[in-house]
């Protein structure tokens, strides 16, 4: 009986490692990006499978528009560095012209790399060159901003709806369903300032809270610091502040000091700048999560392809907000404002970036 029950086992044991999924094989992409839920086709293994070394290229919508941006390019540079099988790693910069994003995907294809990161400067300024990368044998992972197209190989979107969502639940919540607020948005005609926007007016629906300024701040510290001079020089009774991004609310932060005035409930994003401020002056805020190691996933996801993995064609990142305290440890004095949370960037990288002068 002994034997009996021992070869049952066996076989259970041996049925399982063969037939089980092999979890080893799961690619994690960064935290808190998981594969969508219902209709999400698979790029089957193999599809894109080469053997090394990799050229990867990347088409950015904008590195300079702000730090954050900045940040990103230099997180997808760090991790190409950090594999050793990618032996050349191609950044061109759109610099928000679409006419440029389109020329600079041609001018990958041209130059026949072997995956393409794109983040789109509008929703339909890459399509087209998109699918002809995709036809010509090459995946295209895209991120930060939504196409309207279908034709790339995988996406990971974060923040948009959800992002500004977290933001507008906290404000509603603060104000207790009623109030006015002031929308500083960021750069228009970009997807993620319209999807950010249009999170902002689900927590809005049926409630009291009314916008009652709204303008795009480009997700920048000076143009943001002038509209909101002007906004509190119109009528500096507001109860809230959405801000769409941390550089915006920074400025918005130091307009009210700069007037002496009580600094109302304003969100806020990872930045440690705006940590830095929301320590020391203690007002009521929530940073919503944004990481810019997104840059870092890209790579991820077109190193995972080319090894010939199996991949969802849609990844989502939708992570809870934080409070005060998660900001208390992750803020750090020692480096500049400029530095985005979370980061995958390596200390030595962090400090020749981003150490204080």
């Amino acid at each position: 009986m002994r034997r009996i029950i021992q070869s049952i086992a066996a076989a259970v044991v041996a049925t399982t490692m063969c037939c089980a999924p092999s979890f080893a094989d799961e690619v994690s992409l960064l935290e808190g990006v998981t594969a969508r839920a219902g209709d999400n086709p698979t790029v089957e293994a193999g599809k894109f499978k080469k053997d090394p070394p990799w050229v990867i290229g990347m088409s950015h919508f904008g590195v300079n528009a702000n730090t954050w941006t900045v940040q990103v390019a230099h997180e997808a540079e760090a991790a190409a560095a950090k594999d050793k099988r990618i032996s050349k790693f191609i950044l061109l910069d759109a610099g928000f012209d679409q006419k440029k994003q389109v020329a600079d995907i041609e001018d990958l294809i041209a130059q026949k790399v072997d995956a393409i990161i794109v983040q789109p400067v509008t929703s339909t300024s890459a399509d087209a060159s998109i699918a002809k990368a995709v036809a010509a044998g090459i995946p295209v992972i895209v991120h930060t901003g939504r196409i309207e197209s279908d034709a790339f190989t995988t996406e990971i979107q974060g923040g948009a709806e959800h992002f500004g969502k977290v933001m507008g639940d906290f404000l509603v919540k603060e104000l207790g369903g009623k109030g006015n607020i002031w929308v500083l948005r960021g750069l228009a005609g970009h997807p993620e300032d319209t999807n950010r926007y249009n999170g902002l007016l689900q927590a809005l629906k049926g409630t009291d809270v009314k916008i009652i300024a709204e303008e795009h701040g480009d997700w920048q510290y000076d143009k943001a610091k002038k509209l909101c001079e002007t906004l509190y020089l119109n009528n500096p009774e507001v109860d809230g502040i959405w801000s769409s991004g941390a550089d915006m609310t920074r400025a918005c932060v130091d307009v009210f000091k700069q007037f002496g005035a009580k600094i109302p409930p304003i969100t806020g994003e990872g930045n440690n700048g705006f940590f830095g401020q929301w320590i020391a002056d203690g007002f009521k805020s929530i940073s919503a999560e944004y990481s810019p190691a997104q840059g870092a996933a890209g790579i991820r996801a077109a190193v995972a392809l080319l090894e010939g993995k199996e991949l969802k064609k849609h990844y989502d990142y939708n992570p809870p907000g934080w409070d005060i305290e998660k900001v208390k440890k992750y803020y750090r004095d020692d480096l500049s404002a400029n530095v985005w949370w979370p980061s995958e960037l390596p200390e030595d990288k962090l400090k020749e970036f981003y150490a204080k002068k």
